[in-house]
């Protein structure tokens, strides 16, 4: 599952660094998460950094693109190789 960020965000930057995809960005609005790129930190920590660090738990699982530990931990390693590419 890859998460979203809701209407309530306050754009208070924390989410952002915190983020070992760099899936997080700045929209038009508010901070989105894309979800090609978001793992929920599988294959970084045990939890997602961005959920941790929110002060107003605006970062729910994104009911669109719900994604099992295994394909995530497929997206991680993909992800990777991509980096190591670069």
């Amino acid at each position: 599952m890859a998460l979203m960020i809701t209407d309530e965000c306050i754009n208070c930057d924390v989410c952002e660094p915190e983020c070992p995809n760099q899936a997080i960005s700045l929209g038009e609005k508010i901070y989105e998460i894309d979800p090609a790129k978001c793992t929920e930190c599988v294959g970084h920590f045990d939890e997602p950094q961005c959920m941790q660090v929110c002060p107003v738990s605006c970062i729910p699982v994104d009911p669109h693109h719900v994604e099992s530990r295994e394909t995530l931990w497929q997206k991680f390693q993909r992800l990777q190789q991509s980096v190591r590419i670069d």
